[in-house]
């Protein structure tokens, strides 16, 4: 008995791809409008008795269409269509074949190169406090957090790398920081993504108080109940780190701000004060340095009010208007005396009031001057 094997080569071999009709594909032709996000695709070297068909479709292990689609008669002469088109994903590809059964397809990728438009759609569950990125094409990326700091760059944080394929990346429990980023590293390239840059979702805030005496406070206020370390640190030359001083750890109710008095001096040009949420998995290790400190006066009568508005945000009420209508009487008054030339009438005294008036607050009371007003009132009184 005799015996032998021949291998048969399969339609993928260009000269089957051209003579025979079950082998015969179409020859494909594309023209980018990335204005109007369309495709022009030109079809070329198709069976000549058969319609032939074009659309999208996003490629993995079979290519799922996007809906995009066009039919060619084959009577028709004019064989081009205009696909149109969302976002120029690497794996979206056109696919052409003959309108038979079975048909083999061919497929081109205009966009295989552009990896950074998989950088989008990621997403903040407030609620849950969950930062989710699913990717619109199979990819083989590494996923990590980073804090944003100086000259752009994106620090990673510890234990928050995860690497992408084709499923959903979820990182739990995320302070929604404006400085905390997603960076995406494909091969020798990476891309980061602040979703929080806007400032939209920040919970908390500090601010620094001093007294012309030299104390200071840090006045802390949380739209959450949340636990924050609050410490005061000093930067050198010598270290690029910041070296703690004192460190507190502090409970916050939602809505209700907490003054804090901390050790050193956080108005020196080289102390920061460095806050970090301690409630979550992943938080932003927040350094404010050169601070601009807010005068406070220990003086009773010049005391003002720094309450909490219903939006979370820091507001400063100023008790003007008794100080305004006693200026108004005392000028209308000056002006009366210059232009009779006589003697000016003595000031009742019961229009002197103090610049400043103290006004109640829920929380706390903390005092306030402007030094400039103060001095416009002396200046009226020895005119008069």
């Amino acid at each position: 008995m005799w015996t032998g094997a021949y291998h048969v080569p399969e339609c993928s071999s260009g000269n089957l791809r051209s003579h025979i009709p079950e082998c015969i594909t179409g020859r494909l032709q594309y023209l980018v409008n990335p204005e109007k996000k369309e495709v022009v695709v030109s079809v070329s070297d198709m069976l000549e008795d058969e319609d032939y068909r074009l659309r999208l479709c996003h490629k993995d292990f079979i290519c799922a269409g996007t809906g995009a689609s066009a039919l060619i008669k084959k009577e028709e002469r004019t064989r081009n269509v205009t696909l149109r088109y969302s976002r120029p994903l690497p794996c979206l590809c056109i696919e052409g074949w003959s309108d038979m059964t079975d048909a083999p397809r061919v497929q081109v990728c205009p966009f295989k190169d552009r990896v950074e438009e998989l950088w989008f759609g990621v997403s903040f569950d407030l609620v849950e406090e969950a930062l989710s990125w699913e990717p619109a094409c199979p990819t083989l990326a590494v996923i990590s957090l980073c804090q944003k700091g100086e000259e752009d760059m994106c620090m990673d944080l510890p234990h928050a790398m995860q690497t992408a394929g084709r499923g959903k990346i979820t990182f739990t429990k995320v302070e929604p920081h404006p400085q905390l980023c997603m960076k995406f590293t494909a091969g020798s390239q990476s891309w980061t993504k602040c979703p929080f840059a806007k400032g939209k979702f920040q919970v908390w805030e500090a601010e620094v108080l001093a007294s012309a005496s030299g104390h200071q406070e840090v006045l802390m206020l949380s739209q959450i109940t949340a636990t924050f370390s609050v410490g005061v640190c000093v930067r050198s030359e010598r270290s690029p780190l910041c070296q703690p001083i004192d460190t507190l750890t502090v409970d916050m109710k939602n809505h209700k701000p907490v003054t804090l008095n901390l050790t050193g001096d956080l108005c020196k040009p080289n102390s920061c004060l460095q806050v970090r949420r301690l409630d979550v998995n992943y938080a932003a290790n927040v350094l404010n340095c050169h601070l601009q400190c807010v005068l406070q006066n220990d003086a009773a009568e010049t005391a003002s009010v720094i309450p909490a508005s219903k939006d979370g945000n820091l507001s400063v009420t100023w008790a003007v208007v008794p100080a305004g209508v006693c200026l108004a009487v005392i000028i209308i008054v000056t002006l009366m005396v210059h232009a009779m030339r006589t003697e000016p009438p003595p000031l009742a005294t019961d229009c002197v009031v103090p610049a400043f008036q103290t006004m109640p607050s829920l929380h706390s009371q903390i005092s306030v001057s402007d030094p400039t007003q103060l001095e416009d009132i002396e200046k009226l009184e020895h005119v008069s």
